[in-house]
C-alpha cells in the first residue's frame, strides 16, 4: 500500500471521527434543547420544555347559568314599552354559557380563576376540561370580586390531578421571561410568550385589594383565569384582564400576583374569608398637589389622611400627614400597593414603614391586626311598615367599611336585604349607606332604628351609593 493510500485512509477516518464528534454535540444540544433550562441565558433553546410542565394544570371553565328573563311578542313594541317598561313580557328561562381558564393548585383538584369567569345569575353549572380531555364537573368554593378570584373544586377524580405549585411574585424583576397559558376564544389551550412589563399595578384596580403584574404576553378573552408561569414552570399570576381598544390583545396584560392568590386560596380552603389587617388610619395616594404642600421630592406614596383614636397605627407612632414610601423593603407608589404589602404580610406578623414626616424619614413597626368585630348594639335587623322592612343594618366598623369598600365615617351601611321585603322592592341593596332619614342624620343603627318607628306620610332619604349621594323620596 502506497504512502499517499495510508495517508487517504488517515484523512478518511479522522473526517468520520470528526463527524461523529458533530453528530454527538449536535445530540448534546437536542437534548438541552429538551430539558427543563438551568438559567435565564439557557432559555434560548426551547420553552417546551416549561410548557409541559405547566400546561396539563391549566383547564378550561365551562359555565352555564340558567337565567329567568321575561320575553313577550309586544316586547318590542314602542307603545307597549312605553307603557309597561323594556321587561315586558312573560317570565322565561334562558341559557347563558361563558367560557374561560382555571389553574389546579393542588392534586386533589382545587383550582384557582377569576370571578368573572364563574359568576352568573341564577344556577349554575360549572364543568373543567383537562388539557388531557377529561372532563369533570366543578364548584365554587369561594369567590370574592374584590380581588376578582374564585376558587372552584372538581366534583369527582383521582386525586392525583397535574398541578402548579406557587412561586414567590415577590422575586420577580422587570423583564424576566414568562409564558401565558389559557383558552383564548374559545380555540383551544394555547401558549404565548413575553416579558413582565411592569409590577404591582394599581391604575385600573376596581377595589383596594386589587394589584396587577403587566405582561405583554398575548392575553385575549378566554384567557382569564389561566397561568403566568415563569421559567421554572410555577405559577407567578392568574391572568385577569387586557387594555384594548379593539378587544384582542396588544401587548398590554394584566396578572393577579400569585402572593395574593396563594393568600386567598389558602383562605378559601381553610374555610374562612380573606382578611385584610385593620391599620385603624386612611390613606391616600400622593398627588402632584399634596406632594408640593408636603414639600415632597417625589410624586409618589401614600398619605395619612384619617387615624382611629387608639388604633394600630396611632400605637405605633404613625401621625396626620404622613407619608409612607415603603413597606417591608417594597417601594409603594400609592395606597393600592400599601394595602397589598400589608394583606400579603398577614395579620398577626409586624411590618416595617419608612415614612416621610416633615421631610424627615422615620422607621415605623406597625402590627398587624384583624379589625374588631361587631358588638350586639352595632347591628340592627329592621321590620316594620317604613322602606328599610327586611334591610339588615350595621354601623360603620372597620371590618364593614373593607367589605363594602366604604370609606364614609358617618351614617349606617345596609350589608344585607331580605327577599321580599319592603327595603328588596324598592331597590335597596348591601353597600347603600344611609346618611339622612327626614331632617335626621343618622349617626348609627339606634338612631335609625328609633326613626323607623315613627309613621311618616312621605320619607325624605339620603343615601350614598358607589360614591354618589342621591335623594329619595318614598311613600309612607
Amino acid at each position: 500500500m502506497s504512502l499517499r493510500t495510508v495517508l487517504f485512509f488517515a484523512r478518511f477516518a479522522v473526517a468520520v471521527a470528526g463527524c461523529a464528534g458533530l453528530l454527538t454535540l449536535s445530540e448534546a444540544a437536542q437534548a438541552q434543547r429538551r430539558q427543563l433550562p438551568p438559567s435565564r441565558a439557557a432559555v434560548q433553546y426551547s420553552y417546551a420544555p416549561i410548557v409541559k410542565k405547566a400546561a396539563p394544570a391549566v383547564v378550561n371553565v365551562y359555565v352555564r347559568s340558567r337565567v329567568r328573563t321575561f320575553a313577550s311578542p309586544f316586547a318590542n313594541d314602542p307603545f307597549f314599552q312605553h307603557f309597561f317598561g323594556q321587561g315586558f313580557g312573560l317570565p322565561q328561562e334562558r341559557i347563558q354559557s361563558s367560557l374561560g381558564s382555571g389553574v389546579i393548585i393542588s392534586p386533589d383538584g382545587v383550582i384557582v380563576t377569576n370571578t368573572h369567569v364563574v359568576k352568573g345569575r341564577g344556577k349554575t353549572e360549572i364543568r373543567v376540561a383537562l388539557a388531557d380531555k377529561r372532563e369533570f364537573d366543578a364548584r365554587v368554593v369561594a369567590q370574592d370580586e374584590k380581588t376578582d378570584l374564585a376558587v372552584l373544586k372538581i366534583e369527582s377524580g383521582t386525586g392525583d390531578f397535574p398541578y402548579l405549585k406557587f412561586a414567590n411574585s415577590d422575586e420577580l424583576e422587570v423583564g424576566d421571561l414568562v409564558l401565558a397559558i389559557g383558552n383564548p376564544f374559545g380555540v383551544g389551550q394555547t401558549v404565548t410568550s413575553g416579558i413582565i412589563s411592569a409590577l404591582t399595578r394599581t391604575e385600573m384596580a376596581q377595589s383596594e385589594r386589587q394589584v396587577f403584574i403587566q405582561t405583554d404576553a398575548a392575553i385575549n378573552p378566554g384567557n382569564s383565569g389561566g397561568a403566568l408561569v415563569d421559567m421554572s414552570g410555577k405559577l407567578v399570576g392568574i391572568n385577569t384582564m387586557i387594555f384594548s381598544q379593539s378587544g384582542g390583545s396588544v401587548g398590554i396584560g394584566f396578572a393577579i400576583p400569585s402572593n395574593l392568590v396563594r393568600l386567598y386560596a389558602d383562605s378559601a380552603i381553610a374555610g374562612r374569608k380573606i382578611e385584610r389587617p385593620w391599620i385603624g388610619a386612611q390613606l391616600e395616594t400622593v398627588t402632584r398637589d399634596l406632594a408640593q404642600g408636603l414639600g415632597l421630592e417625589r410624586i409618589s406614596g401614600a398619605v395619612v389622611v384619617r387615624m382611629t383614636t387608639n388604633g394600630p397605627a396611632a400605637k405605633a407612632g404613625l401621625q396626620l400627614g404622613d407619608v409612607i414610601t415603603n413597606v417591608d423593603g417594597f417601594d409603594v407608589g400609592d395606597a393600592h400597593s400599601v394595602h397589598y404589602r400589608l394583606t400579603t404580610r398577614g395579620i398577626g406578623n409586624t411590618s416595617r414603614l419608612r415614612v416621610i414626616r416633615r421631610r424627615e424619614i422615620k422607621e415605623i413597626g406597625l402590627t398587624l391586626v384583624a379589625a374588631p368585630k361587631p358588638s350586639r348594639d352595632d347591628v340592627r335587623n329592621l321590620s316594620g311598615n317604613h322602606p328599610f322592612d327586611g334591610a339588615r343594618v350595621s354601623n360603620i366598623l372597620p371590618r364593614v367599611a373593607d367589605e363594602f369598600n366604604v370609606d364614609d365615617t358617618e351614617g349606617v351601611v345596609i350589608v344585607a336585604v331580605r327577599s321580599g321585603g319592603i327595603a328588596a322592592r324598592l331597590g335597596f341593596r348591601p353597600g347603600d349607606v344611609i346618611l339622612q332619614v327626614g331632617d335626621n342624620k343618622i349617626t348609627d343603627v339606634i338612631s335609625l332604628d328609633k326613626i323607623t318607628r315613627e309613621p311618616q306620610r312621605i320619607w325624605r332619604v339620603r343615601i350614598k351609593r358607589g360614591g354618589r349621594v342621591m335623594q329619595l323620596q318614598l311613600s309612607g
